[in-house]
């Protein structure tokens, strides 16, 4: 997949009877870059008629962490994914970087950095990390629930 490039959305059968819509794209490791995941977000997002407030929450959740993967991590490119489930939606940020020990909450009230995992966690309703495997970086995902028009 080239820096910049969408793929197109498609139903991905996650187990028997379960449908979700997939999008995905990749997006060069550059701060500027940060603006174009929160531009690309929404507009698949508007597609999906997500409610406002999940629909604003999964923004500034996809803001915060490509944010975190380009500044604390040493990736030449951000993937991000977006799963539309029956009733929540799943984020997810893989950076091609290693950040020792993964992404921590704990920003002190003077500290510059570090509040956006803070909202991130008081935004949705799970969020975690994984190493990506193969030594290729770390993945980090948020939940939240969603209603829909469509059911996703």
């Amino acid at each position: 997949m080239a820096p910049g490039s969408a793929l197109i959305p498609r139903l991905m059968d996650l187990s028997p009877g379960t449908e979700a819509l997939r999008y995905c794209f990749a997006l060069p490791a550059q701060p500027e870059s940060v603006a174009g995941a929160r531009r690309l977000t929404r507009a698949r997002l508007d597609e999906w008629r997500l409610d406002d407030d999940a629909h604003d929450a999964a923004v500034l959740i996809v803001s915060e962490l490509v944010t975190n993967a380009v500044v604390h991590t040493a990736s030449a490119r951000v993937v991000c994914e977006l799963r539309c489930l029956e009733t929540r939606l799943r984020i997810a940020v893989q950076d091609q970087g290693h950040q020792p020990g993964g992404p921590r909450l704990g920003a002190g009230a003077d500290d510059e950095h570090g509040r956006g995992l803070l909202l991130v966690d008081a935004m949705c309703s799970a969020w975690g990390s994984r190493d990506a495997g193969n030594g290729s970086g770390r993945i980090v995902w948020a939940e939240l629930p969603h209603s829909s028009e469509h059911s996703c």
